[in-house]
């Protein structure tokens, strides 16, 4: 009993938030002390099977339940409004525990990459003088965004001791900020006559939204939608693999409660959709360079036109280092290919998006390989996409792990998506980050000084 005291009494001095802090409607209380690291949990209960209802009964048992969001539930910007506006009150009235609170405060996201770009989304979205940095629980699929911030790739448990280990680590995380990027895609009003339903986004995709167009714009009846990402915007056959699964699992949810085995159930479906042997099952209107003219941006006001293989099927543009399960489709490039080439070292916070394409599943594989690498396209501050006019009739895209199917109009030759810098987001890092900041420059010394002495092992296909 007296250990479960002494464990309770931690857990209220560490993380525990007092309620009325949370809720206007409750009475104030006197408060003695602070919390050391102040929380708030958002759990998307979907995912990881079982693991996400069991991980918020786990945190509502530990925390205050009031400090715990089911995000099937609870919309997070509503929350978080009601939240920060509560204590922005309390401050105005002399509250100095609501101060303390507000500077101290740590978010925890739980669930797939895709549940991560929602909440970063949300984050950006209310403009917050100090946002709240945020640690992310990998539950999904993917989970390259916790991957890549030290958090790992598996989920970490969902009971009592294994979940206050995590908030001890989120304790001891250090802030670190990663470059948010805005995507813009604009087309033709779709008229009533057209043939292609509506698309169909994912929840993370909410903020892929109708945005209206000035009065000249809309005299040629063309519309625009937009969103975020904060990992990658991919197109092309990985893409279409990934819509698959998604399709797949939304169908049969029962079949996807397992972490491992949506792992394998997703190699499975590479290879059905013919990702290994795109040259035989796809023509040449799948390749990118017949999808679409892609431009780049290096020096402001200056695009360029990129030249994209006529091999590549799927292009990504990266932000953070893992892709496909904890993958780095950009490598490190030796001195003299940065030299050559200039390139600059890839960070998450520089303002740059590292372009790379993929030939195909094999050459996927390379990935696994001791330095192995995509095709290194470019590195740019803007990347645009105009679609050739009657290429295709749809596109598959990816945004921070979430795919949809794009209709595109056939007879519409201004079809364009364009991505550029949207600013910058904290989040919380793990001493086992593999993403690199440029505020953090002694440890991007010490990886390029091992990556010189492996030169020799280097296994690639193009530079």
């Amino acid at each position: 009993m007296a250990d479960g005291n002494a464990e309770t009494e931690f857990l209220q001095k560490q993380f525990y938030i007092p309620s009325y802090l949370l809720d206007r409607e409750l009475p104030t209380v006197i408060i003695t002390s602070v919390p050391t690291c102040p929380v708030i949990f958002f759990i998307n209960t979907k995912s990881g099977g079982q693991l996400g209802a069991s991980l918020l009964l786990t945190c509502c048992q530990i925390a205050n339940p009031l400090q715990v969001f089911d995000l099937g539930q609870d919309a997070p910007e509503k929350i978080l409004c009601k939240i920060y506006g509560n204590l922005e009150r309390l401050i105005s009235n002399g509250d100095n525990v609501a101060a303390e609170i507000k500077k101290r405060l740590r978010l925890i996201v739980a669930g797939g990459d895709g549940t991560a770009n929602w909440l970063f989304g949300v984050i950006s979205d209310l403009k917050l003088a100090n946002p709240p940095p945020i640690a992310t629980i990998p539950l999904g699929t993917g989970n390259n965004i916790p991957f890549s911030l030290g958090w790992g790739k598996k989920n970490p448990g969902t009971d009592r001791q294994s979940v206050i280990s995590f908030l001890n680590k989120v304790c001891s995380a250090r802030e670190m900020k990663i470059d948010s990027w805005d995507i813009v895609m604009s087309m033709r009003a779709p008229r009533p006559c057209d043939a292609f339903a509506p698309v169909d986004l994912p929840q993370s995709l909410g903020a892929l939204r109708l945005v209206p167009k000035t009065d000249s714009d809309n005299r040629d009846n063309n519309c625009a939608f937009r969103g975020a990402f904060w990992n990658y915007f991919s197109m092309g056959m990985d893409a279409q693999v990934s819509y698959a699964f998604h399709s797949e699992r939304k169908v049969h949810p029962e079949k996807f409660k397992n972490q491992h085995l949506n792992q394998r159930r997703y190699v499975k479906l590479g290879c059905t959709q013919g990702w290994f042997c795109a040259s035989l099952f796809h023509p040449e209107s799948r390749n990118i360079a017949q999808l679409a003219k892609v431009k780049i941006m290096k020096n402001p006001g200056h695009w360029e036109e990129l030249h994209i293989p006529h091999s590549i099927r799927s292009i990504v543009c990266l932000n953070l280092p893992s892709f496909s399960g904890g993958l780095n489709p950009w490598g490190t490039p030796d001195n003299k290919k940065q030299r050559e080439r200039d390139l600059t070292a890839p960070y998450v916070d520089d303002g740059l998006l590292e372009v790379v394409g993929f030939k195909d599943g094999w050459h996927g594989l390379v990935l696994l390989t001791p330095k192995g690498h995509g095709t290194r396209l470019a590195q740019a501050h803007r990347v645009k996409f105009k679609f050739r006019k009657g290429a295709v009739d749809h596109a598959y895209m990816r945004l921070d792990g979430e795919p949809w199917k794009q209709p595109l109009p056939e007879d519409d030759g201004k079809v364009v998506v364009e991505i550029s810098h949207l600013g910058q987001i904290k989040v919380l890092a793990t001493e086992n980050c593999i993403a690199r900041s440029i505020d953090s420059g002694s440890t991007s010394h010490l990886t390029e000084s091992v990556d010189e002495l492996s030169e020799s092992t280097t296994v690639s296909i193009n530079t």
